[in-house]
């Protein structure tokens, strides 16, 4: 059966029945509109990251915007917050594979970020299975049966949150008159489309997160996205609520801006760790004097991650919008106690210092974890469902603390070794489908991966790039010790890509040119 999905509109994927109760002419007319409206200036202001990115190779440093200085003085709030969204203290996040959002759902988080982007591979079948999944799951209707299991939803669930792709990503498959239809507006639409009205009459939602921005302008076409949706969709203004992660050090300079242009819509924002040390590395990749440690030693109590984690805090409370701590890539350790006990203190310090320091709640990657977690927030919260109220007037942050980028050593063999490691595995996994992967007791995902290869580039080309033995780090030693760890992947059994993902993350990690996101080249061979 051809379905017509009127002018300009083109599927090149397979569609089941399944998938045709999501693609509807309906929802796509909508995913249309959408795109005619706004995609003009989402190549705008993709244009506009390139521009600002060669200003910041030649030398230009990021400061608060002169412009934008009567936003950051004046007396404003974000618009109240629906009851579902007052309670954040423990947000579990993950791919939208049945098992996990139900896992998710019944974890006991309070809030349940699902995501079509950074631990998801955004294969067809993923993306559309996906939508089919979170539709059933809001109707409490999502069974799982699997490897002898019996997977249904809990009575009491997590609040949903959703996160759409970011700006630079497209999906490949849908020709809007003849252009590729942005992917976010693709998740967005068709979420919305059949879900909106549904959360509505259940109390809890439709909630967002928003990724991978680098400006208040941003945020601005997000706003305006969601305007339109809600006419369209006849649904009164201001029911959309999202959070935007700040995960660049672009937007960090940005924060109070972006809560403004999204105030009506405005859920706060989220400390993305691992994204925004990937944007430090990306946007200071050629600054000579620039050059972080090994990853391991890239902690939030680093100069540069305290400035921004304390930043973040402030500017939401003083804007009556909720923060949201990070991600600890940590997690269980099933078959080993030690390790396990040092994972779950880790776990624990990280949430305790974010709840410590204000913050409404903080992000795991796993349902074993959520209970350790939901403890440290509630020994400081008590039975407030969050700290809106603290108020952080002795943090002063300037932009030279946001830029403070320490510590620079050590760089060892091992952490170039583990760097090429996860590359390959996650690179492989990815290829494969597979794109939240538990690699050395770490939950990876693309923000991770980033990190990985984006050091190695780095230290390749800084000065500072020099092992705590005195070897400079060069594309030869990278060469050299990439088949070394592929076979250790491979003699573990793990299911992947692996001999496509090495040769990828070497061409990338060694070539002269860095590519912008590690998933753009690799979303073409998907």
């Amino acid at each position: 059966m051809t379905t017509n999905y009127g002018t300009g509109i083109q599927i090149n994927a397979p569609i089941s029945p399944d998938f045709a109760t999501i693609l509807t002419p309906e929802a796509m007319a909508l995913v249309a509109k959408l795109h005619r409206a706004f995609e003009p200036r989402r190549q705008q202001l993709l244009a506009a990251r390139v521009e600002r990115a060669k200003r910041l190779d030649a030398g230009e440093r990021p400061d608060f915007l002169a412009e934008t200085k009567h936003i950051r003085d004046g007396e404003w709030k974000v618009a109240p917050l629906p009851k579902a969204l007052e309670c954040r203290r423990v947000e579990i996040t993950g791919p939208v594979d049945a098992k996990m959002v139900i896992n998710a759902f019944n974890s006991g988080a309070d809030s349940y970020m699902t995501d079509f982007e950074d631990s998801n591979s955004p294969s067809w079948d993923n993306q559309i299975q996906g939508q089919i999944n979170l539709g059933r799951a809001i109707r409490r209707t999502l069974t799982l049966e699997q490897n002898g299991k019996s997977y249904k939803l809990n009575d009491k669930v997590a609040t949903l949150q959703v996160r759409p792709r970011g700006w630079h990503l497209d999906e490949k498959h849908v020709l809007i008159d003849g252009q590729r239809v942005h992917g976010g507006i693709f998740d967005f639409a068709l979420f919305m489309f059949h879900n909106a009205k549904e959360q509505i009459a259940r109390g809890a939602g439709p909630f967002f997160y928003l990724p991978k921005m680098e400006s208040h302008l941003e945020a601005r076409l997000w706003n305006d996205v969601f305007v339109m949706t809600q006419n369209e969709l006849g649904l009164p203004q201001g029911t959309i609520k999202a959070t935007v992660l700040i995960e660049t050090i672009v937007a960090a300079f940005e924060m109070e801006e972006i809560l403004y242009e999204l105030r009506e819509h405005s859920a706060g924002l989220n400390a993305g760790r691992w994204d925004y040390i990937f944007s430090c590395i990306k946007k200071f990749k050629l600054d000579r004097n620039f050059c972080l440690a090994d990853r391991a030693q890239v902690k939030m109590t680093a100069p540069f991650m305290r400035a921004y984690a304390l930043l973040l805090l402030k500017t939401c409370h003083k804007r009556g919008a909720p923060a949201i701590g990070g991600m600890s890539a940590l997690i269980p350790i099933k078959n080993d106690p030690e390790k396990n006990a040092v994972a779950m203190a880790g776990i624990i310090a990280d949430k305790k210092r974010d709840a410590t320091d204000g913050y409404d709640g903080g992000w795991v990657a796993h349902p074993g974890l959520v209970e350790a977690s939901m403890k440290e927030f509630v020994a400081v919260l008590g039975d407030a469902p969050n700290q809106w109220s603290k108020q952080k007037p002795e943090v002063n942050v300037s932009a030279a603390d946001l830029l403070n980028f320490q510590p620079e050593t050590p760089i060892t063999e091992a952490g170039l070794r583990m760097n090429i490691n996860v590359g390959i595995h996650y690179l492989g996994a990815w290829l494969a489908g597979n794109g939240c992967v538990p690699i050395h007791n770490l939950m990876e995902d693309a923000a991770t991966a980033e990190i990985s290869r984006s050091q190695v580039w780095q230290w390749i080309r800084s000065p500072k790039g020099v092992l705590d033995d005195g070897r400079k780090v060069t594309a030869e030693m990278v060469r050299a010790m990439v088949p070394e760890e592929l076979a250790k992947i491979k003699a573990g059994g793990f299911d992947g890509k692996f001999d496509r993902a090495a040769a990828i993350f070497t061409q990338m990690s060694t070539q002269e040119a860095f590519a912008e996101f590690l998933t753009l080249p690799l979303y073409e061979e998907i």
